[in-house]
């Protein structure tokens, strides 16, 4: 299983919706809270490619994007895949 690692902040409607998909499939994962942390806010910009919004989800080194992307890979059946490895 690849490492994944979400960007968040805590009152990210979307940033919830994105672990709960996570969390429903038993997936473990790194939260970095950027409200917590601001520093790490750069971080995940760079890491991003300049994405600024909350949260950013990177399995393994693959940069998925945000929630909306995240239940897009699911619905076309690429999740399961990538977090494979």
């Amino acid at each position: 299983m690849q490492t994944v690692e979400i960007y968040t902040s805590p009152y990210c409607s979307f940033c919830h919706a994105a672990k709960r998909l996570l969390d429903q499939k038993g997936v473990s994962y790194a939260e970095i809270d950027v409200a917590m942390e601001p520093k790490r806010r750069e971080e995940m910009m760079t890491r991003a490619n300049g994405g600024y919004t909350v949260p950013q989800i990177f399995v393994g080194q693959t940069h998925v994007g945000g929630c909306d992307d995240l239940y897009a890979l699911e619905r076309a059946g690429k999740l399961d895949p990538l977090l494979a490895g």
